[in-house]
């Protein structure tokens, strides 16, 4: 089958893109799947809790290197499970790019990682710079985990312009949708703002939402999805996210 791409993009940090980038990682892992896992946030949080699927080719290579030393490393790897190309210190210069250059290159070569994954997965920086523009334009899917306060929906909406304006370059991506995530229903403004969020974005807020739960930054911390946190209030969230990657998994028309 074609590899699929999805990136989680949305101009605003702490919203969750690096959660959601490694727990549907794990998800989809677990459902038997060759995953890579390209982490293009310079801050490496991705990297650092995918840090034992490490694949050794650093994810700057993409917009700078050939495909062919991209194949002739892949094909010397097993590629089972998760595949992390993570974030290394020359994405620093990834802003002093051409943008046509970038995109290209980087286009490329996730075409040509094809040939030993079945999906890829792009965690980027809040801001709208280089990286996160090329990998939108080099993505089948995006997906933008929101929190439910006032400066996250602006980062939102920033995010819904943008996202319209790249697809007329890149007219096969699809907008999977806004993830609530951290919602607090003991928090009034919280459950204001997402009945806001879907009124104003009604086809464009994903069915489930996310919970703001410690077990899941506990279990980014430790390295491992929630689900495999031994402790009774991990499971509420276990379930959310859960739910959230089946939903991501049947958008993307992952065929096995």
């Amino acid at each position: 089958m074609k590899m699929k791409t999805l990136v989680t993009a949305i101009q605003k940090g702490g919203q969750g893109k690096t959660f959601a980038s490694c727990h549907l990682a794990f998800d989809f892992a677990d459902r038997g799947l060759r995953v890579a896992v390209i982490d293009l946030d310079s801050q490496a949080n991705c990297s650092f809790t995918l840090g034992d699927h490490d694949s050794g080719y650093p994810a700057s290579n993409l917009f700078t290197a050939d495909t062919a030393g991209l194949n002739e490393w892949f094909s010397r790897q097993e590629n089972k499970g998760i595949s992390l190309l993570a974030a290394d210190a020359s994405l620093v210069n990834l802003e002093k790019m051409d943008l046509p250059t970038a995109a290209a290159n980087l286009r490329a070569n996730i075409a040509a990682m094809s040939d030993h994954f079945d999906v890829c997965l792009i965690d980027t920086a809040p801001s709208l710079g280089v990286a996160m523009t090329a990998a939108v334009l080099a993505s089948d899917f995006v997906l933008s985990p929101v929190e439910m306060e006032a400066y996250s929906l602006q980062g939102m909406k920033k995010m819904v312009t943008v996202i319209g304006h790249l697809r007329k370059q890149n007219p096969k991506l699809q907008f999977i949708g806004m993830l609530p995530n951290m919602v607090d229903a003991r928090k009034p403004r919280h459950v204001a703002n997402l009945q806001a969020l879907r009124a104003a974005y009604p086809a464009f807020v994903l069915p489930c939402a996310i919970g703001a739960r410690d077990s899941i930054a506990e279990a980014l911390g430790e390295k491992i999805p929630v689900w495999k946190v031994r402790k009774t209030a991990a499971r509420t969230a276990t379930k959310e996210v859960r739910t959230m990657a089946a939903y991501v998994y049947n958008k993307m028309e992952i065929a096995q």
